[in-house]
Parts: C-alpha cells; structure tokens; sequence
C-alpha cells in the first residue's frame, strides 16, 4: 500500500499532453491529484488509466469561470498550446490566460497555497538575443496571429508578478520551451507529431521556410521534473525559470531523423514561413542548473523512439 501524503493538487489542463504526465507523476508520488479540464484539447484518453485511482478526481470546469476548491497547491497548465488550437479562437484563447489566471491566482490567495504557472518561450516572440534567458524582455508582435497566445502568456506572467508584489502570493513561473512526448496530440500542428504522423503514413513531410530554423526539443519527462522541482523550490524563489533542451537542432535535421527512425519513405516538401514564426530557439537554462539543479537528460533520439512507438499505437487503434 503506497504512503500517500494527503498532498491535494489542483491541475488545471490536467488532461492534456503535460497535465496529464503531470497528475501521473503526482499520484505515483503519493499525492492527491484534483485534474480540471474543460477538454477543448485535453483528451479523456490521455487520463483514462488513473480514473480507477482513489486519490485521483475529474472535474470538467472552463477557468474562465470561478472554481471554489480546498487544495494544497496549484499547477495552472490550461491553456491550447499548438498554433492550430490557440488560433481556431483566438479571443478564448486570450481569455484562458487573463481571466483564467486572475480566477487561479484569486482561489490561491483565498486558500493561502502556492500557485505554478505553466508559461512559454512565447513570450521571447522572435528573438534577437539567442540563446534566450530570462532577463530578455523578447521581441513579440501584439497584433498578429500568434499574439493571442503569447500576448496572452506575457500578461499571465504580469498577474502572477502582480499578485506577489500586492498580495505576498507565493507564485512560482516556469517558462516551457518545446516539448514532445506520448500523448501528444495527433493533429495539434506541432512540428514532432506533424513530422511523425506524415512519416508513419508515408505522406510528404511538411518544411516551412528553408529548414534552417531551430528548435530545442525537450522530452516530456525531463519537463515534468522541472516544474516539480521548481514547485518544490524555496519560497523565495518565483522565477520565471526557463524548463527546455538547450541542444539545437534544424526542422531539417529534425525530419530527416524521423525519416530515419520511422523507415519512412516519405519525400520532404518546403513551404513559406508563417507570419512571426521564430527563426532561432533555444533556451540558457542556467538559472535552472543553479537554483533548481535541474537539467534535461533524455536525448533527441532516445526521445523519439517513444513517441514514434505511442503514435504507431495509436494509427494501430485506428
């Protein structure tokens, strides 16, 4: 019988891609996981396997809307993170990160707990200081397609900061850079399960712009370690830490592994760059390595190897 410390966790986006690895981890921790979704991108799949989990509870609830919960601490994850989903509504997309953060940080100074906020390397927009730490303010466009989400993430960040400074709220900000993994979803228009999906079906691989572009790939659980870690962190310590893979690599280099890894004979097709997509991405992740002394250790391959294996699974269902 596991000791279960009687810890109450409230996830919001708990049944998405990281929420879910999130409410995993916490129960085989032994804590009590609380996991709200309102399931515009989370997926009952993803969580299926801890619903028979005593300790572990589902409530469909939007936080645009006020929650009432008695809880120890807070991981505020809600929010559609792919281009494909924060642009299909981009006003709700906005709401989920300003009126869903001030309902969060409202029930966490209500309830006297410590708040996480799942924030993005969208906030550096694209950068002109490479690699990217968080003393950069970033370099974002307020009023194009992209702005719901990272206009929407920055003015998180400002309640949170606001919070501390005017409440004494303890607040921790993680600002999570790409990360891939199982349960990913199939059609979220990310780069990995795009290059993945087209490869498995033996489809043409879709490149915008040259290829030339960098990303900075980070396994799902190397993140959740983060985010624990930094919840678990000193008091004094809110951030904003930066959680990613500091190891680059081009969108070309990218396909051509998971051609390679897939056996796939799928031919690679290049397309125009969409509007403000970042050319160059990648974390300095020594603020992590100093204070939280975390860094990632699942390497790209290795990585790939899962999340191939999950997405076969998944065309096998199919």
């Amino acid at each position: 019988m596991k000791n279960f410390t009687n810890k109450r966790i409230l996830i919001t986006g708990g049944a998405g891609f990281l929420g879910s690895h999130l409410c995993e981890r916490l129960l085989n921790s032994g804590d009590e996981v609380f996991c709200v979704d309102n399931f515009y991108t989370g997926r009952k799949a993803n969580i299926a396997h801890l619903m028979e989990n005593p300790y572990f509870e589902v409530m469909r609830h939007d936080i645009c809307f006020p929650l009432y919960a008695e809880v120890d601490e807070i991981y505020n994850l809600a929010c559609p993170a792919s281009p494909i989903h924060y642009q299909f509504d981009p006003v709700q997309t906005t709401k989920t990160s300003v009126h869903g953060s001030i309902n969060m940080l409202g029930l966490a100074k209500r309830i006297k707990v410590k708040i996480l906020q799942a924030s993005t390397s969208e906030v550096y927009g694209d950068p002109k200081v490479h690699p990217q730490a968080e003393t950069y303010c970033g370099n974002v466009n307020p009023i194009g397609p992209r702005s719901c989400y990272d206009e929407g993430k920055r003015c998180a960040e400002t309640l949170f900061f606001d919070y501390y400074r005017q409440h004494n709220l303890r607040i921790k900000v993680a600002r999570i850079f790409n990360t891939y993994g199982p349960r990913m979803h199939p059609n979220d228009g990310r780069v990995v399960s795009n290059f993945i999906m087209q490869a498995l079906r033996g489809e043409a691989i879709t490149v915008y712009g040259d290829g030339g572009q960098t990303r900075s790939f980070c396994y799902v659980d190397d993140l959740i370690n983060g985010l624990i870690m930094l919840m678990n962190s000193p008091d004094d310590f809110t951030g904003p830490v930066n959680l990613g893979n500091p190891t680059e690599f081009s969108i070309l280099e990218l396909a051509k592994m998971i051609i390679e890894q897939t056996g796939s004979r799928s031919k690679i097709v290049f397309k125009p760059l969409p509007q403000d997509d970042p050319k160059q991405r990648s974390p300095d992740i020594s603020l992590a390595r100093k204070i939280l002394k975390w860094e990632p250790n699942d390497a790209l391959d290795k990585g790939l190897k899962k999340t191939i294996a999950y997405f076969k699974g998944l065309l096998e269902e199919e």
